[in-house]
């Protein structure tokens, strides 16, 4: 008797598949180490044997695991029984947590992805209960963005290109950046999540940013700022005969109001403040976040130029200048300036580095006008009004035996382009100006995340030169095809509007419908609903507690640590207890050198292989790459500095570094409790401004 339906734990009946048996096995036996298809197939067999010569014409589910169990348990295996047992519970626990939070999970989404997509994501009604299924809410973001098709290719294409963004997306080879998960199809409907905003040298200049920042975070998105247009502290008011407060009095105001304006109600908003090495006010810039507390809703860079890097390196001296006037305003050695920069980042993480000249070397609109910011995280530099749609293949669901699988890679980019460009079309953006610059340049960044977990998968270690060389080899190939993808669309659709003054017309390349291709984001939250680490950073621990905006606290091992080491007979538990209490196990000297060789994490690698990683994917990357160099608590202050000489050196567009233990609040936290923090050293910056209300912002602490 064939089966050919089967009863869902739900009620509903669905066709049966034979071969989710299989998969269900050879699951188990991957746990243990094994890879055996074939085996895995002859027992899914007997399994259907039985239900087959069975009275039960359409079995539950529940009737199925049975079975497998019986029919493991009778082959002598106690591993394999054991570990679809487990399996099995493990996921029944599961199930009852995800029900607890009101979610049907349709997709077999991992937990913690649950409890994101609950908290974020997944549409609510009137009542505040969950509306749709995580295949619902892929199925709203596809059909939405497929909607922009038919302008170009007609009706019938708008279907087609539905289901193929429904699968990327439900497969989790491709999401989108944030806001067009939450708002497409909704009344909303702003989709970007990257937005840079000019700030001019005016009341009226200054809080209309402000204004327009407001309705950006509202919607979901990040803002990015240049302050360098500021007057500096103390200078004239023409108009008024009073003195200026200088830039960071009015960041302060853009931070406060950034408090009060939650994103949608569901993530609160992020910024970047940037102001130029050569600003008067530079110095108090570079040492206001070493007050505990001070702009938490900011991150600050300061934009260096690469006549401040060299003065840096042959002992030259840097001016400060008066950027209403243009009158110098001081004299120090660069190299000063500097020592001030890398305590600072030592000290409590900011400011980083954006290599300004660097960012407008590789600006394909210079012509049009130089780039000033870049979004909150640093990868996407970008003209005033400018906004970026951002998304990010999930590289371990391209991994054929020990190598990427590029011919099917190759294909996922190009819908992946496709969406992006489309999501532009459908975007509701939140001011005209911002819709105007970003259909002029069309600008889109595609990325990558869970780089680290297919090194893993492909056993090699991320601080060594054969994951430079995959990285780059990686990054090159998406960067050709995202190009090719671009020109198709532009052969149909017609290139972006500024196409004939970009650099790519100067040298012959195109047309292209997008004036970049290639970003890569940090991909923290979406990493988190793909279940991989986030963009090109390594592990940051093989077993750690990840703490959310909402509060919330979501504990994490590393799957692929845990199937390798039980495969060895490794008691994970007795092993971090003993010796991996801060999620490395480099310092376990009882496992294999092959496994602590490969399985390294963060604070494993040394920080100029952060930074060669990161070179490595800039190469090939339009727009810049998002990349903490992460340093041990025990760093020094000279650390940080050979990495941002590294990273000017290497021709990277930015670097962020953070040494771990820096912050009294961390996203991120290893298996141990933060030990207390050693006692930073003093910044040798401005002397005490007795005026300065509130504290001084020249001195740390």
């Amino acid at each position: 008797m064939a089966i050919e339906r089967i009863r869902k734990r739900d009620g509903h009946l669905e066709a049966f598949d034979a071969e989710k048996i299989a998969r269900a096995i050879q699951g188990s036996m991957r746990e243990l180490g094994r890879e055996d298809p074939a085996r895995a197939a002859a027992l899914a067999q007997r399994v259907l044997g039985f239900l087959e010569a069975g009275t039960v014409r359409t079995p539950s589910v529940e009737q199925v695991q049975d079975l497998v169990e019986r029919v493991l348990v009778e082959e002598k295996d106690p591993d394999l029984a054991k570990a679809y047992i487990l399996h099995r519970f493990r996921h029944a626990a599961v199930r009852d947590a995800k029900s607890a939070m009101g979610v049907h999970d349709d997709l077999k989404l991992s937990l913690n992805a649950i409890r994101v997509l609950e908290k974020r994501y997944l549409r609510k009604n009137e009542q505040g209960q969950i509306a749709e299924t995580p295949a619902e809410m892929f199925r709203r973001v596809a059909n939405a963005v497929a909607a922009a098709d038919e302008a170009h290719e007609g009706k019938e294409s708008v279907q087609r290109s539905a289901e193929r963004f429904y699968s990327r997306m439900s497969s989790l080879e491709f999401l989108p950046n944030s806001p067009t998960l939450m708002n497409a199809g909704s009344s909303l409907g702003q989709l970007s999540a990257c937005f840079v905003l000019p700030v001019e040298d005016s009341m009226d200049g200054i809080f209309s940013a402000l204004r327009d920042m407001a309705f950006i975070h509202q919607s979901g998105g990040g803002t990015g700022f240049s302050f360098s247009r500021l007057r500096p502290s103390g200078d004239v008011v023409r108009s008024t005969g009073g003195v200026a407060s200088g830039p960071i009095s009015f960041i302060e105001v853009f931070d406060k109001a950034t408090d009060v304006i939650k994103q949608g109600g569901r993530r609160r908003g992020a910024n970047m403040a940037i102001l130029s090495i050569d600003h008067a006010d530079a110095i108090p810039f570079i040492l206001c976040k070493t007050r505990t507390g001070f702009l938490q809703n900011f991150n600050i860079s300061v934009a260096v130029t690469d006549a401040f890097m060299e003065a840096v390196r042959v002992g030259g001296d840097h001016l400060f200048i008066n950027p209403r006037s243009g009158a110098v305003v001081e004299r120090r050695p660069a190299r000063d300036v500097f020592e001030i920069i890398c305590t600072a980042a030592w000290q409590c993480g900011d400011p980083g580095l954006v290599f300004i000249d660097e960012i407008n070397r590789a600006n394909p609109l210079v012509d049009v006008a130089r780039i000033e910011a870049t979004n909150p995280c640093g990868e996407q530099p970008l003209l005033p009004f400018e906004s970026c749609n951002l998304g990010s293949l999930n590289l371990t669901k391209f991994i054929a035996g020990d190598r990427f699988d590029t011919a099917r890679l190759g294909e996922a980019i190009d819908d992946a382009v496709h969406f992006l460009d489309n999501v532009i079309d459908v975007n509701q953006y939140p001011i005209p100006e911002i819709a105007a610059a970003t259909r002029a340049s069309r600008k889109i960044g595609l990325g990558v995340m869970g780089f680290a977990d297919a090194l893993y998968r492909m056993n090699v270690a991320y601080d060594s030169e054969e994951a430079l060389r995959r990285g780059e080899e990686l990054m090159a190939f998406i960067a050709r095809r995202g190009r090719e993808a671009s020109a198709q669309l532009a052969a149909r659709r017609g290139p972006f509007p500024l196409y004939e003054r970009s650099r790519w017309k100067a040298e012959g390349i195109g047309p292209l419908r997008n004036a970049t291709v290639t970003t890569v984001a940090p991909t923290g939250t979406i990493g988190l609903i793909a279940s991989v680490s986030s963009g090109i950073e390594p592990v940051f621990a093989l077993r750690y507690w990840r703490t959310m905006a909402e509060g919330a606290t979501l504990f994490e091992t590393h799957p692929e640590f845990q199937r390798r080491a039980e495969a060895l007979g490794v008691d994970i538990e007795a092993l971090f207890a003993e010796c991996a209490r801060e999620g490395s196990i480099r310092p376990c000297a009882q496992l294999p050198e092959e496994l602590r060789r490969v399985f390294v994490v963060a604070r494993d690698i040394a920080p100029e292989w952060h930074v060669k990683m990161q070179a490595a994917f800039q190469r090939h990357s339009d727009n810049g790459v998002s990349k903490t160099i992460n340093l041990p608590r025990t760093a020094t202050v000279e650390d940080v500095r050979r990495a941002y000489l590294l990273a000017w050196e290497l021709h990277c567009k930015g670097i962020t570094v953070y040494r771990e233990g820096s912050k009294d609040s961390e996203v991120l936290r290893a298996g141990a409790p933060m030990a207390r923090r050693e006692e930073p050293p003093r910044i040798n910056g401005d002397s005490c401004d007795p005026n300065d209300a509130g504290g001084c912002r020249r001195c740390p602490g």
